[in-house]
């Protein structure tokens, strides 16, 4: 019998003009477009779900506490046939919107890369100011 799988979960909603509260219009158009300093990276690639939702979990609270405001995760564009046809690809690509919704205290925004940042296989994340 197939191996039901779950329905693919959306792409990060892409930051639109007063689309954030909280993120005006230029800051939006430039992590858009991949102009911000990138001020860490975390790469997911190779790693199972619960261990790439607790390395996501300590990088942002990590980026916060040291002031860092973009940053780029990397979780690869999944999507190649596996070897094993019931493993599923692009796991992380799909899971990290549901993990950024939950850390919402801590991120502002999200948005795909751009080409020269890993395109479709990594995401821009704002990370809110850290308030005194």
């Amino acid at each position: 019998p197939e191996t039901p799988r779950a329905a693919p979960l959306a792409a990060p909603a892409p930051t639109r003009r007063g689309g954030v509260p909280g993120l005006d219009g230029r800051t939006a158009e430039r992590l858009r477009r991949g102009q911000l300093p990138i001020e860490a990276t975390l790469d997911l690639h190779h790693r199972t779900q619960a261990e790439a939702h607790a390395l996501l979990h300590r990088f942002l609270a990590s980026a916060t506490a040291a002031g860092k405001r973009c940053v780029l995760i990397i979780t690869g564009k999944g999507g190649r046939p596996a070897a094993d046809a019931t493993r599923e690809t692009g796991v992380l690509k799909r899971a990290l919107p549901r993990w950024l919704e939950a850390e919402s205290a801590r991120v502002l925004a999200c948005h795909p890369a751009q080409a020269k940042h890993g395109g479709g296989g990594a995401f821009y994340v704002l990370l809110r100011r850290k308030r005194g």
